[in-house]
């Protein structure tokens, strides 16, 4: 935005005017509503790594694979059914944050370009967010192990 200094004096009019009839955004109630659905959507996955502790026998260290890949599943499952936009429409962040939000952005891309076909259209698409997000992680995982072996060999850890 320009500095009110370099304005003309119509240009400063017409801000004043958009600030008047600018919607206030309720920034508390989107954060509280963010809050209790991004806790419930980690309380739903908490209960399905009970579920695959108690009737698969996981262990705590080996149960976070299958919960994070049924969770990324049942929002995809979601999306398809068209739940989960409406849930993110009420949650905003609370609903994207989450793996699930991960799941829902690369199906929703996928069910936008379906009429270009399975390769170029749904396969090609999808993977343009998660490709970005893989190659991030990848590479956070690898600068985080770079340090945290740095630290064991200089005997810090």
């Amino acid at each position: 935005m320009a500095n009110k200094q370099n304005m003309t004096h119509e240009q400063q009019q017409y801000q004043q005017l958009q600030q008047k009839h600018e919607k206030k955004r309720p920034v508390l109630k989107n954060c509280i509503k963010a809050f209790f659905i991004g806790g419930l959507i980690c309380t739903v996955g908490q209960a399905i790594s009970y579920f695959y502790i108690y009737f698969f026998n996981f262990t705590e260290q080996s149960v976070g694979n299958p919960t994070v890949a049924t969770m990324v599943f049942l929002s995809m499952l979601l999306t398809g059914f068209g739940v989960y936009d409406r849930l993110g429409q009420f949650a905003g962040a609370g609903s994207a944050v989450p793996v699930t939000g991960f799941g829902n952005a690369v199906i929703s891309a996928a069910i936008e370009h379906r009429t270009e076909g399975f390769v170029l259209g749904v396969g090609g698409n999808m993977f343009k967010l998660a490709g970005s997000v893989l190659l991030f992680g990848v590479f956070a995982a690898f600068v985080v192990a770079l340090i945290k072996t740095l630290l064991v060999i200089w005997g810090v850890l």
